[in-house]
């Protein structure tokens, strides 16, 4: 059974920085599009970050200059560090991974920025 699980998050200061961490199992990881999406109370999901198999990134204009995205195929993970952080990033993270014809979600890791 594919497995996304998502670790890293927490509460964090205005400023702050963290790491998420995305681990996947029952994937051959190195074929997927990983990505970051991200979703707040009363708004909709959003991409964050996104990773190709072939190391392209891309990213939210919100986050650009200040979180980034990156893959280890060898420990089938993918991370987001996150810097300068915000209230306004405070959300659900959900990890994604995409293939053709297929995708998969983690079950989402909550960051919260506050003071």
């Amino acid at each position: 059974q594919v497995q996304l699980v998502e670790s890293g998050g927490g509460l964090v200061q205005p400023g702050g920085s963290l790491r998420l961490s995305c681990a996947a199992s029952e994937i051959i990881f190195s074929i997927y599009d990983m990505g970051w999406y991200r979703q707040a109370p009363g708004k909709a999901r959003e991409l964050v970050a996104s990773i190709t198999s072939g190391y392209s990134t891309n990213y939210g204009d919100s986050v650009k200059g200040r979180f980034a995205i990156s893959r280890d195929n060898a420990k089938n993970t993918v991370y987001l560090r996150m810097s300068s952080l915000k209230p306004e990033d405070t959300a659900v993270y959900y990890c994604n991974a995409r293939v053709t014809r297929r995708e998969y979600w983690g079950q989402g890791t909550q960051v919260t920025v506050s003071s």
